[in-house]
């Protein structure tokens, strides 16, 4: 494979070997419940996590090696799998300047762009979107493309998904919409399953399985997107609840410690020993939906940990405000951090999409407005200030993304908002957009920076990402970034469309009570 499901690339976003311990937990011999009081992770562990074997066996598609070889290589096969492509660009960068000067109408614009580019980088024939496209420094001609061709069950959850926003904004009609999501399913009933979950990779040309893993993550995602398409199209209703149905997200529950494990290995056979036990993570959208579905019991969402003990010295900090409370009948542990006067609960790795991806559906300030809502903008206000105050950019909106070296990718992150905190590095578009419901005006001032700033805008809308320190871009076309970056900006200009419909979905209706009382800074 390309080198992606090798190390968990970007559908599920567990890129390193340290942020596969993110959500470690230590059970006490005493009836196999946690300790709140004592740090589950130590620095140790932090360094040397140790992988099942499993995670280190890389699947080799020999359909499509068979292919490649019958044409001279991987090499000569590139042209073959560029024409799969709906379309290429016809040239690297647009007009800057040519971009329109009111915000509905740039707003719309980058909306127009982003989508054909959603539409090109899928593959005519199954239409499964392609992990990422790579236009190398920008000095080679585009037609020469490389395209990573495999894709994760969050590629395709989120593909979904901006089908469902393009036909919102009526970019394209009820019947065209209709027709490219039935291309997917039909995809999806020919692809490898275990226990009825989609394995996390696979390659987009033959449709083999790339990957020994089935992931939580990306199982929760695709299980999303399916939400989503049945509440907006009645004739696809049956067909995306079957699929949701035969998943049953038990499987990845551990009853003795309450969490999720990150997956299950085909081989050696074996679950992951690595668990989310952080609640404020992109992960915390599939903990819902499995008790949503009946499938986790409630106790797990309040099992998360909020703020781990002072005790864990590697954090960045340490928690204010620790505290046992109870709510629903349940015991949780209750802390924040704190930035520059701004409280806020910590996500792993301090990156925009673990604190706001889930936002993309579920409209968190609405229906948890002094926990998860109120994380939220704290979250977007400390990226925005973070960036400009602290590390001088004049760009904000620090994430996981692509890297502006090479054809690779690298987990960003604002460190003060992580409980580990990754390094700051490259700004990725998305990240900002991902704040457009909750600092709309700060964030098209910063797209509409990074645009006159960078070049960094091409015929399908915004490159990945940019060091604003060297003005180096990525000039690479990531599906699920892509994605995020658009459903975000069509849930602003269709009134949150998107999320009304997924609340409306049987098993949010059943999840959404959970979350509405809790307050973080009480």
């Amino acid at each position: 494979m390309n080198r992606a499901p090798v190390l968990f690339r970007a559908g599920s976003r567990l890129l390193c070997l340290v942020a596969i311990a993110l959500a470690l937990v230590s059970v006490v011999a005493s009836g196999g419940r946690v300790n709140r009081n004592i740090c589950p992770i130590d620095e140790e562990s932090l360094r040397h996590p140790q992988l099942p074997p499993g995670a280190r066996v890389v699947v080799i598609p020999a359909k499509k090696k068979a292919w490649e070889n019958a044409l001279g290589g991987e090499e000569e096969a590139r042209p073959f799998i560029r024409r799969r492509l709906t379309a290429l660009p016809r040239q690297l960068l647009v007009d800057k300047n040519a971009l329109p000067q009111t915000d509905r109408e740039f707003v719309w614009r980058l909306a127009q762009d982003t989508w054909r580019g959603l539409e090109a980088l899928t593959d005519r024939e199954n239409g499964l979107p392609v992990d990422h496209v790579y236009f190398g420094d920008g000095t080679a001609p585009v037609a020469d493309a490389l395209v990573r061709d495999y894709t994760s069950g969050t590629n395709i959850g989120l593909h979904l998904v901006a089908i469902v926003a393009a036909n919102q904004l009526q970019l394209i009609s009820t019947e065209q919409a209709v027709e490219a999501i039935r291309r997917v399913l039909d995809t999806l009933h020919r692809l490898e399953t275990y226990k009825g979950f989609f394995l996390n990779f696979y390659d987009t040309t033959s449709l083999e399985r790339t990957s020994n893993l089935v992931s939580f993550v990306d199982s929760s995602w695709l299980t999303a997107g399916l939400m989503a398409v049945r509440m907006t199209f009645p004739a696809l209703y049956a067909e995306c609840t079957a699929l949701i149905d035969q998943t049953d997200y038990g499987f990845f529950y551990n009853r003795a410690t309450r969490q999720i494990s990150h997956g299950y290995y085909l081989k050696p056979g074996a679950r992951s020993p690595f668990e989310y036990g952080m609640l404020y993570t992109e992960a915390r959208l599939g903990s819902l939906i499995g008790i949503g579905k009946g499938d986790i019991p409630a106790a797990h969402w309040f099992e998360m940990v909020r703020v781990f003990p002072a005790e864990c010295r590697w954090q960045t900090q340490v928690p204010k405000g620790r505290q046992v409370k109870t709510l629903h009948g349940y015991e949780l542990c209750a802390g924040y951090f704190d930035w520059q006067d701004v409280r806020y609960v910590p996500s792993w790795g301090g990156s925009a999409f673990e604190a706001l991806m889930p936002t993309l559906l579920l409209d968190e300030t609405r229906y948890a407005p002094k926990s998860l809502g109120a994380n939220d903008l704290a979250h977007a206000t400390v990226q925005r200030r973070y960036a400009i105050e602290h590390l001088g950019y004049p760009v904000w909106g620090i994430s996981s993304s692509a890297t502006p070296e090479g054809d690779s990718y690298s987990e960003y992150g604002v460190q003060v908002l992580g409980a580990r905190g990754y390094a700051a590095g490259a700004v990725t578009p998305h990240a900002s957009a991902l704040a457009l419901a909750l600092t709309p005006e700060a964030v098209l001032s910063n797209l509409r920076t990074l645009a006159a700033r960078y070049d960094i805008y091409g015929e399908f809308g915004f490159y990945d990402a940019v060091d604003p320190r060297s003005g180096r871009v990525a000039y690479k076309y990531l599906s699920l970034d892509q994605s995020m970056f658009f459903v975000a900006l069509a849930d602003y200009l269709s009134g949150h469309a998107i999320q009304q419909r997924f609340a409306a979905d049987p098993i949010m209706q059943r999840a959404l009570r959970l979350i509405a009382d809790e307050d973080f800074f009480e």
